[in-house]
């Protein structure tokens, strides 16, 4: 699939657990995050496949800044919605495939 036809989804401060997509599936795919920290305390990003565990992407006091996480070709989910988490100080935009 070419770069273009990726989709893009924005994640405000302090949500829990926003699926990526409408409705969010096994095999989504997340190609990028792009995780700008306004707050350094309060900086947390989180990524989670479906109800699984959550992937730390940033930790609280990351410093102020913005930063690109590459997945290469992509990962893809397994067991449902790809979903983001975000504390009071982070936003996230998502770019991949998603449903």
């Amino acid at each position: 699939m070419a770069e273009s036809s990726h989709k893009y989804e924005t994640v405000a401060v302090s949500q829990t657990d926003q699926a990526l997509g409408a409705t969010g599936a096994a095999k989504d795919k997340i190609k990028r995050l792009v995780v700008s920290v306004a707050t350094a305390a309060s900086s947390t990003c989180s990524i989670k496949d479906g109800s699984g565990s959550a992937i730390v992407i940033t930790a609280a006091n990351t410093p102020i800044g913005v930063y690109v996480v590459d997945f290469g070709e992509g990962i893809i989910s397994a067991s449902g919605a790809w979903s983001v988490t975000t504390g009071a100080g982070a936003t996230a935009i998502a770019i991949g495939d998603f449903t």
